[in-house]
């Protein structure tokens, strides 16, 4: 079994920042490209940050210079640095791995639960 668990979300106001974390946990042989989206309530799911094995990131351009993607290889963690946030950045944010369980196994999508992020004043 393979577990992605969030953490992090929270009730915020606008300009404020939370950090979200998720970990990777269980059978796991390696882990390549890591990732956070977010879907607002009556919204499509979208792709907030993603960053390879290597460190390479991307961003959309809604959070560029707001947020910042980082990851731990050893701990199989990717993390979201959330600053100025704003109205919009309320959604539910969803962690993403791309996984490969044993040596000989092709790489899979794996989802998070989900942690919900309020921008409030």
């Amino acid at each position: 079994q393979v577990q992605l668990v969030e953490s992090g979300g929270g009730l915020v106001q606008p300009g404020g920042s939370l950090r979200l974390s998720c970990a990777a946990s269980g059978s796991i042989f390696s882990v390549s490209a890591m990732g956070w989206y977010r879907q607002a309530p009556g919204k499509e799911r979208e792709l907030v940050a993603s960053i390879t094995s290597g460190g390479s990131s991307n961003y959309a351009d809604s959070v560029k210079g707001r947020f910042t993607i980082s990851r731990d290889n050893a701990k199989n963690t990717v993390y979201l640095q959330m600053n100025s946030l704003q109205f919009e950045d309320t959604a539910v944010y969803y962690c993403n791995a791309d996984i490969r369980r044993w040596a000989w196994s092709g790489v899979r999508d794996y989802w998070g639960q989900g942690t919900q992020v309020t921008v409030s004043s």
